[in-house]
């Protein structure tokens, strides 16, 4: 198989990138011929296609990154398989993409998403995101490296060390879990919560408005955002650094940080809803709080970035589901749960390990996708 990888090349920290990086490494390691590819460098995507002669184009992003991932490839006759994860509603290339033998998505969600806007149930499959499991693993709270981690955010040995990470807080359910440590504070032993977000300017205007709900709630001494550029080299200790993470997001089509904390042994604190269905193993590799509220919309504007004029509105013939809130009661009962339970935390964090390792690594996710291109597309 001769295979042209497009992602976000070369890899950022971000979540699509080290999606595309992971299955290109497993890949390489599996003895495919595979190279990689920035999605939107057409002159070099051109490059390759032309001496390289690829049987397959598989690119990571979104259904408006159709023009890249899709449309650019088919124009100098390579066939090609978007790995696609939800990103609102499918406005346009409907017809495109219903045209093509496979489409992968990375969880049982976000093909119902897809389904929904008018994509073919029959041309899409399942591939979940890959983990490195040799990276993300069980690391011994004193190691110099995952102290240093906890020294480094003010959070003393003998805390309760909680975890958020994701580009912004309130989108991974900070919000509510801060409201759910304010209702078990007074029950729960000592504690801080660790919000790492990446540094943009909505992220900013974020973390104000949720620092000032920690502000309201009492409990801003121990709440702590970090917003500073990290690379993949420090995320695995950060995860070690914690003793529970909690993300009941209210908008996930796979969740890598809550695999990747799996994957370090730590027990999570979800949603019942979406992706974490797929991936989380309620009561045994997470808690999965229970959906309070759908957030629904009955129109939406659309623009350059998914095909249409500057202002384009779109009105639904019914609601449509745009994210979830988590229930606070549900989500507090697991934190004390855990917060109290050492030997929870731990049983939970050996399940959530070996489920990430069976299912998740990412050599494991390549196989996967080699026996795809087999079966749906006839190449090995």
């Amino acid at each position: 198989m001769k295979l042209l990888v497009l992602y976000d090349y070369p890899p950022s920290p971000a979540g699509l990138a080290t999606q595309g990086d992971l299955l290109f490494k497993g890949l390489r390691e599996l003895g495919v011929d595979a190279h990689a590819v920035n999605f939107e460098s057409a002159q070099e995507k051109e490059w390759y296609y032309r001496w390289f002669e690829p049987e397959v184009v598989v690119g990571v992003g979104y259904w408006g990154h159709t023009p890249h991932l899709v449309l650019h490839p088919q124009r100098y006759g390579v066939t090609p398989v978007p790995w696609l994860v939800a990103n609102g509603y499918i406005a346009n290339y409907v017809e495109v993409l219903n045209a093509l033998p496979l489409i992968l998505v990375t969880s049982n969600w976000v093909k119902k998403v897809y389904v929904r806007d008018g994509l073919h149930a029959e041309n899409i499959e399942i591939l979940p995101v890959g983990c490195d499991t040799d990276s993300f693993i069980p690391r011994d709270k004193n190691d110099p490296k995952v102290l240093a981690v906890r020294e480094a955010l003010g959070v003393a040995h003998d805390q309760i060390m909680i975890l958020t990470v994701g580009g912004d807080a309130a989108s991974k359910g900070a919000q509510e879990v801060m409201q759910a440590l304010s209702l078990i504070d007074s029950k729960a032993p000592d504690w801080k919560y660790v919000c790492k977000v990446w540094p943009q300017p909505r992220t900013e205007e974020q973390n104000l408005h949720d620092m000032q709900l920690a502000t309201h709630l009492g409990i801003e001494k121990n709440v702590v955002f970090t917003a500073g550029k990290v690379s993949r080299n420090f995320m695995p200790y950060l995860m070690a650094a914690c003793d529970i993470y909690a993300a009941p997001s209210r908008l996930e089509g796979f969740g890598m940080p809550q695999v990747e904390a799996g994957a370090c042994g730590k027990p999570v604190v979800g949603i019942k809803a979406m992706a974490m269905l797929d991936t989380m193993v309620h009561g045994k590799t997470a808690f999965l709080a229970g959906v309070a509220q759908e957030i629904r919309l009955r129109e939406a504007t659309l623009g350059e970035d998914e095909g249409y004029e500057t202002g384009h509105r779109v009105v639904f013939r019914r609601p449509r589901t745009a994210d979830y809130r988590a229930s606070i009661h549900d989500i507090a009962e697991y934190l004390l749960k855990l917060m109290t339970d050492k030997t929870c935390r731990e049983e939970m964090g050996v399940a959530g390990r070996k489920r990430v390792v069976e299912t998740y690594d990412y050599r494991v996710v390549a196989k996967r996708f080699i026996q795809l291109a087999a079966d749906r597309l006839g190449i090995s």
